[in-house]
């Protein structure tokens, strides 16, 4: 009886390696993923004109909410 337990436990264990292993691969492969999309979208140039689109806009905006400095800005040029 003693013997039933005792491979239980070492088929538990080798299965138990195995899993952690499997599960250690997935999480590698999941984390070069996202390192390399990260990558990726930092070289993106998407970023940087949304950047440019929103400096516009809020220029603009303010320019509306604010005609003296448009004036401002005309003589001082």
């Amino acid at each position: 009886m003693n013997n039933q337990y005792a491979r239980r436990e070492v088929f538990c264990r080798n299965t138990c390696h195995e899993l952690k292993r499997f599960w250690e691969r997935e999480i590698g492969k999941q984390t070069c993923y996202r390192e390399s999309e990260e990558h990726r979208l930092g070289k993106s140039a998407l970023r940087k004109l949304r950047e440019e689109w929103k400096q516009r806009l809020e220029t603009k905006l303010r320019l509306r909410n604010n005609p003296d400095e448009m004036e401002k800005r005309t003589h001082v040029s």
